[in-house]
Formats: C-alpha cells, sequence, structure tokens
C-alpha cells in the first residue's frame, strides 16, 4: 500500500479548500482513495512597527500574516492519479508538497 502525504498552504482558506476539493476529485476519478484534507493549525505571524518616524514612540501598528495548512493522504495511486495530479492546474498562491 503506497501513500502519497501532500500538505497544502496559503494564505487565504477559501483558495485553499478550493484547490483541496479539485485534488480531492481527481484522485476519486481515477480510482485513488483520499483520506482528508485534515487542517492542521493556522500559523500567525505578528509585526509590529512605529507608526510615526520621528517620535510618539507608544504609537504603533501590527500586521499579520495567516498561513492555512492541509494535510491530503492519497492512499493507493494508479498510474493515472499520478499523471491526472501532474497535469491539474492549482489556484495561484497554494503551495504544494507531497511527500512519498
Amino acid at each position: 500500500m503506497r501513500i502519497f502525504e501532500s500538505v497544502f498552504g496559503a494564505f487565504d482558506h477559501r483558495v485553499l479548500d478550493q484547490s483541496a476539493r479539485e485534488i480531492v476529485n481527481t484522485a476519486r476519478r481515477t480510482g485513488a482513495r483520499v483520506r482528508g484534507p485534515i487542517p492542521l493549525p493556522t500559523r500567525i505571524e505578528r509585526f509590529t512597527v512605529l507608526r510615526s518616524p520621528h517620535i510618539d514612540k507608544k504609537s504603533r501598528e501590527q500586521f499579520e500574516i495567516r498561513t492555512h495548512k492541509r494535510v491530503l493522504d492519497i492512499v493507493d495511486p494508479t498510474p493515472q492519479t499520478v499523471d491526472a495530479l501532474m497535469k491539474l492546474d492549482l489556484a495561484a498562491g497554494v503551495d504544494v508538497e507531497i511527500k512519498l
């Protein structure tokens, strides 16, 4: 039994969920079993900067970057599954990492 583990990451969770649906549909259509998508904890990176370059040390502004992740396991992929997933065009901004 071979398993492909795919980890997806994106800043926008809607784009990430849409890409995960496309991959699940493609894998199931070619005869592979799919586990997931399983949501992983969201990574939040916060930055604090001064609003003014001269004075007002207490006046600050905060920014954050949220990285959403999902895990998807493809169990017993067929050669057609691998070909279909390689040809699949995902949305911009989605980072895909595949482990065997």
